[in-house]
């Protein structure tokens, strides 16, 4: 008799980040910045990146710090779906 053995699931990223654009339908488009250190000066800069992600319900809103996970494609510019809230937008 032969066993089978489950290969483990791949992982998938995560990343963490801002919205700063809900006006789609069903998709959010996420900031997410990054520090890295120069190469050659030493000093730390930021870098960021624009993801749009998959948002099911419409119930994320511009300013809400969001977790997105990578997922199957989507759409064409689409293949990130919003996980979690991790912070909800402060309203003054």
């Amino acid at each position: 008799m032969s066993e089978t053995q489950a290969t483990p699931a791949k992982r998938q990223r995560t990343l963490t980040g801002k919205v700063v654009s809900n006006k789609m339908d069903k998709t959010v488009v996420v900031l997410v910045e990054r520090r890295v250190k120069h190469p050659l000066l030493g000093k730390f800069v930021k870098r960021s990146a624009k993801y749009q992600a998959h948002d099911e319900n419409n119930q994320y809103n511009e300013g809400d710090t969001v977790e997105i996970a990578e997922s199957r494609p989507i759409s064409r510019n689409k293949s990130w779906r919003v996980t979690a809230l991790v912070e909800a937008a402060r309203v003054i």
